[in-house]
């Protein structure tokens, strides 16, 4: 394709665009919804995700030392217990500290107050790089010389993961139906401005035009469409998400919700917006023209 027929099409496809204001207008008003719900559904996602990251990484498993075991004994087993795989990372838990966080629990209950710090063991708190070996992880703690026990949450552990997949499915099949919905939309909404140059067409394919030559300003009508619709629905987006987000802290029932910063994902939020506009766009526009193309 040569330079004079890129700015030729370019024009062309422009032309057409602003030539069919209301119907430009409803096509640029469907696909910006789109976007702004496949945007919303993928949002929430990420934002479960964050929200599941954050339990896992607060999922520890306790490790308790053979009690009667000396500190510095219970202290030198750190090396063998950061050893073991999938271990992130371990914190010591002396007999004193956990004495005293029991009774700190309890402190209104005099009969746990008189308990003996010797009566609790030394331990660690490990952290797990992926929750997901959870059982391997404890079984080999367990079978380390001097631990005694090993106290691990694994049903929630499983809990987290189920959710983590449930969710991670559902957002890929929701945003897949939505695009292939936009496209949908798109070509029959554009389907409708192409109607009225149907007659054009068949001249044009009777005088020897290729289907090439009547296409691509049609493409890129479609590509700038979508182009337009994108940064419309991103920051449309913008202000929808801050908005919630707002409106979540200042909640305090459901304070437990936390939102990642739109700052800190905005430009991969307009990447995927420019290019799901422009592939609806240029797919609408395609499937639009491809039936008045057969003369």
């Amino acid at each position: 394709m040569s330079r004079h027929n890129i700015f030729y099409f370019a024009k062309e496809g422009a032309v057409n665009m602003f030539s069919h204001g209301f119907m430009s207008f409803a096509t640029v008003g469907i696909t910006v919804a789109c976007l702004i719900i496949m945007g919303t559904f993928t949002l929430v996602a990420v934002n479960a995700n964050a929200m599941l990251a954050d339990l896992e990484s607060e999922s520890q498993i306790l490790a308790f030392v053979d009690l009667g075991a000396s500190e510095e004994e219970a202290r030198a087993m750190e090396k063998e217990i950061l050893a073991v795989d999938n271990v992130a990372g371990a914190t010591f838990i002396s007999d004193v500290e956990a004495a005293a966080a029991f009774r700190s629990r309890y402190e209104d209950d005099e009969l746990f107050q008189g308990l003996p710090d010797n009566n609790f063991n030394h331990r660690f708190a490990i952290d797990l790089a992926d929750i997901g070996y959870m059982r391997e992880t404890k079984e080999a703690l367990e079978a380390l010389p001097g631990i005694e026990s090993v106290q691990a949450y694994e049903d929630e552990a499983a809990g987290f993961i189920t959710i983590r997949n449930v969710a991670g499915v559902v957002c890929v099949v929701l945003i897949a139906v939505l695009a292939l919905v936009s496209v949908f939309i798109m070509a029959n909404t554009i389907k409708l401005t192409t109607f009225d140059r149907r007659d054009e067409i068949a001249i044009m394919k009777m005088v020897g035009a290729t289907n090439g030559f009547i296409r691509w300003p049609f493409v890129y009508e479609g590509f700038l469409l979508g182009l337009f619709s994108a940064v419309i629905g991103f920051f449309l987006q913008w202000g929808l998400y801050e908005a919630v987000a707002r409106s979540i802290a200042s909640n305090d029932t459901i304070n437990l919700i936390t939102t990642v910063p739109f700052v800190d994902m905005w430009s991969y939020v307009a990447v995927i917006f420019a290019i799901a506009g422009m592939l609806i766009g240029v797919g609408g526009s395609l499937s639009a023209i491809s039936k008045f193309l057969q003369v």
